[in-house]
């Protein structure tokens, strides 16, 4: 390949790795720990988790971690969710110097766009969107928190969680592995939170084609997809919910709690936050919520998982062959071949991810079901977990590592960033058919 081909994946993944090592490296300090010696392996994998915006920790945040080390648990979490080279851009723009076509390039991949159109302005709006709804959530919080907790404690708490919120990292600095357990009926802290954590995993492009919409006039067909999907998993979820805990996990809340529990559990499968135990929940609410976590949120978002997108796009490919069409269509919209190929990537390569993680990770965890959560939990990078997380072997904690990374990064970025190669050859083999299922 021709060195001065510029490989947009390989530029993201290091800038990616670049950001967990210097996590790690900030987090192994003697002022990072409140007691004993660092542990070079616990520091990497709070780095991996808090860069990928995933929320498993083998360590409780507030009760290990000093405030120097909270404090580079947040900066990642921020980077991690907008991404290291938005804002790279972000400060090229305020010092005045415009972009080569090799940086336009890989910020065109970055923010998952098929063009270079408006790239400029929609970072703009991705940075004062990101910071206006962090600190509007902030400041809610503050509020909230200031009787009980006082000023200084309060902002820290609320500044943590909205930015933690906002970019689905499940990160929280409550103690004992508990999350948010204590704030079951606290409908200020619910509602805030996952306001914060839904539009964080509507995406970018989503959020600026909103805020845009009314000198635009339209939204774009991905837009209305993704704002489509996340609204109906979000009610399918309150109603399965309500249906299998209301005399389980939910039987000892109110109503009005019970439904405020069922929304916020909903809604959580792309943040990794809980305000109740999830180990409580029947086995059918488990495996419920790994196809939420499976899912995940929106393309070019602070979520994970295969995309709403992608099961869309999966579930229009199955009605195709069903139908006998020769095209996908949605919306009176011909899907690309290319999309068609990458959704289908993308649900095999992550499964197949989890079939593997799920098997290396059995083999020193003899409990299925808490092994298998936790996989399809690190893939979608969601932070749920049924308490496997502080018991992981060293190996364990590494297989979960990599499966955090390969969630964050998606398997396209991956495999291009692999086997890219600039499409310069015109031959077209002869078709030829091969017998399916």
């Amino acid at each position: 390949m021709n060195s001065n081909v510029i490989n947009p994946p390989k530029v993201l993944i290091g800038s990616f790795m670049l950001v967990v090592l210097i996590g790690t490296l900030l987090l192994s300090l003697p002022l990072a720990v409140k007691t004993g010696n660092p542990d070079l392996l616990t520091a990497l994998f709070t780095s991996a988790s808090a860069a990928c915006v995933t929320g498993l920790v083998t360590v409780d945040t507030a009760s290990h971690w000093t405030v120097f080390g909270q404090v580079v648990i947040l900066l990642l979490i921020q980077i991690g969710g907008l991404g290291l080279m938005t804002f790279v851009t972000y400060f090229f723009i305020m010092l005045g110097r415009r972009l080569n076509l090799k940086q336009k390039m890989i910020l065109q991949y970055a923010l998952n766009r098929s063009s270079m159109a408006d790239l400029i302005e929609i970072i703009r709006y991705l940075l004062v969107i990101s910071l206006s709804f962090e600190t509007a959530g902030t400041l809610i919080l503050f509020i909230h928190w200031l009787p009980e907790m006082g000023a200084g404690k309060a902002l820290w708490y609320g500044l943590f969680h909205a930015v933690s919120a906002f970019n689905n990292a499940g990160f929280d600095l409550f103690g004992n592995f508990n999350s948010l357990q204590a704030f079951t009926g606290d409908v200020v802290v619910n509602l805030t939170l996952s306001i914060l954590f839904i539009t964080g995993s509507l995406g970018f492009l989503v959020i600026y084609e909103l805020f845009t919409y009314r000198r635009q006039g339209r939204l774009s067909l991905h837009s209305r997809l993704v704002l489509a999907g996340t609204a109906a998993l979000l009610l399918l979820g309150v109603t399965v919910i309500l249906l299998i805990e209301y005399n389980q996990a939910l039987a000892a809340l109110s109503w009005p709690d019970k439904i405020l529990a069922a929304y916020f559990l909903s809604a959580t499968h792309t943040a990794g936050f809980s305000t109740i135990d999830i180990n409580s929940t029947l086995p059918a609410t488990q495996i419920f919520m790994m196809g939420m976590m499976f899912i995940g949120g929106a393309p070019g978002s602070t979520a994970g998982g295969i995309k709403v997108t992608t099961l869309l796009l999966l579930a229009m490919i199955i009605w195709s062959v069903f139908s006998g069409k020769k095209d996908v269509e949605i919306a009176k919209r011909r899907i690309s071949s290319q999309d068609v190929s990458r959704t289908i990537t993308v649900v095999s390569i992550s499964v197949l991810v989890i079939f593997l993680g799920a098997l290396l990770l059995s083999v020193q965890h003899h409990e299925f079901l808490p092994v298998l959560f936790e996989v399809v939990s690190a893939t979608g990078t969601v932070g749920l977990s049924l308490g496997l997380t502080q018991s992981l072997t060293p190996l364990g904690q590494i297989i979960i590592i990599a499966i955090m990374l390969f969630g964050r990064l998606g398997p396209v970025t991956i495999g291009l960033a692999l086997a890219y190669r600039p499409q310069t050859s015109a031959i077209r083999y002869p078709e030829d058919r091969i017998m399916i299922g």
